[in-house]
C-alpha cells in the first residue's frame, strides 16, 4: 500500500514514529558557513577570470565525436585570427588537451597571481589534468561513503573545477574554451555552474545516433539561459589527398538539429593527433578553411 504524501517523511524506528526533516525544513547551515564558502569561491573565480573577454563551452552529450580535437583545432583557428586563447580541460576522467597541445609533462608552477598557465609553442594556454596524470592512470577520488561514491565524485569534480578556475593565473585572454565531458544531463550541470555568460557550442557527427544524443543536450540546455551558438558537424566525410575530394563517411542522411550548424569538418589524419603529427594542414586545406570559417562566425556571434 502506498504511503500518503503527507506521511512520506514519517519513518518507524524501534516501534516509535519519528518525523524526518527534509532538506528544505533545515534552517541555517549548522554553523558550517557553506553559503559563505560558496560566495567566496564565486568571488575568487570572478576575480581570476576578470581578464577573460569571452568564455565558450564546447560539449556534445555524445562521446566519441572528436569533441576534444575540435576544441583544440578551434583554439588554433582563433589564434590564426590573432586572438589570445586558453583551454580548460574539464574532462577529468579522460583529459586530452595536454596531449593535443604537446604539454603532457608541463608542470604547474606557482606564480605571483596563482598557478602559471602552461602555454605551448602555438601560444595556446592549456590547463589539463593530462599534464599531471600518467596516460594510463585514472583520476582517483576518495569517497567518504563507498555506497554513494558516484554522488561524492560528482561533487568533488565540480569542486576541483572551481579550484582550477580560481587558482590559475589566466591573465588577459580574448577567449577561454571549456572542453566538457560527455553526458547530456552533465552538459546542463556545467551550464548552471558556469552561469549565463558562458554560451555553448555542441559537436556532433553526421549520423542519426549522434544527432539523437546531441538533441538531448540541446533539450537539456533549453531551460538554461546560456545561449547555444550552434553545432559543429565533425567527420563530415573524409579528405582524400590523392583526388583532392571529400568523400562520405556516413551513408545515411540525417535531419537538421534545432540550432544552427556553424560548419562541417572533414576527417583528416593530421587533425586526429596534432600533438604528434609531423604535418600541419596548410591554410588552403579543407579542414583548415572550415575551422577558420567557424572561428570567424563564433567571433561575430560573441561580439555582435
Amino acid at each position: 500500500m502506498c504511503a500518503h504524501p503527507a506521511e512520506s517523511h514519517i519513518i518507524p524506528t524501534s516501534g516509535k514514529v519519528k518525523n524526518m526533516k527534509s532538506y528544505h525544513d533545515i534552517v541555517g547551515d549548522g554553523g558550517s558557513n557553506v553559503v559563505g564558502q560558496v560566495e567566496a569561491l564565486h568571488g575568487a573565480i570572478a576575480g581570476a577570470l576578470s581578464g577573460v573577454r569571452h568564455r565558450l563551452a564546447v560539449g556534445s552529450g555524445k562521446g566519441g565525436v572528436g569533441k576534444s580535437t575540435v576544441t583544440y583545432s578551434l583554439a588554433k583557428a582563433l589564434r590564426r585570427q590573432g586572438k589570445s586563447i586558453a583551454i580548460l580541460d574539464a574532462d577529468f576522467n579522460g583529459p586530452c588537451q595536454a596531449h593535443l597541445a604537446g604539454l603532457d609533462a608541463a608542470p604547474w608552477i606557482p606564480g605571483a597571481d596563482g598557478l602559471m598557465l602552461p602555454v605551448n609553442a602555438e601560444g595556446i594556454g592549456v590547463a589539463s589534468f593530462g599534464s599531471l596524470l600518467p596516460a594510463s592512470k585514472p583520476m582517483e577520488i576518495d569517497s567518504v561513503s563507498q555506497g554513494e561514491e558516484q554522488t561524492w565524485r560528482g561533487m568533488r569534480e565540480f569542486a576541483m573545477l572551481g579550484q582550477m578556475l580560481s587558482s590559475i593565473d589566466w591573465g588577459t585572454l580574448d577567449m577561454l574554451l571549456f572542453d566538457l565531458p560527455p553526458g547530456a544531463e552533465r552538459t546542463r550541470q556545467y551550464a548552471h555552474f558556469f552561469g549565463e555568460t558562458t554560451p555553448f557550442v555542441l559537436v556532433t557527427l553526421p549520423s542519426e545516433l549522434s544527432h539523437s544524443v546531441v538533441s538531448r543536450s540541446i533539450s537539456a540546455l533549453s531551460d538554461c539561459p546560456n545561449p547555444i551558438l550552434g553545432v559543429i558537424e565533425n567527420m563530415a566525410g573524409y579528405y582524400c589527398s590523392d583526388c583532392d575530394e571529400i568523400k562520405p563517411l556516413f551513408t545515411s542522411s540525417v535531419g537538421e538539429l534545432a540550432v544552427p550548424t556553424l560548419g562541417s569538418i572533414p576527417f583528416d589524419p593530421a587533425l586526429a593527433n596534432p600533438g604528434a603529427s609531423p604535418e600541419t594542414p596548410s591554410s588552403d586545406h579543407p579542414s583548415t578553411r572550415a575551422f577558420d570559417a567557424i572561428a570567424r562566425r563564433i567571433l561575430e556571434d560573441l561580439e555582435s
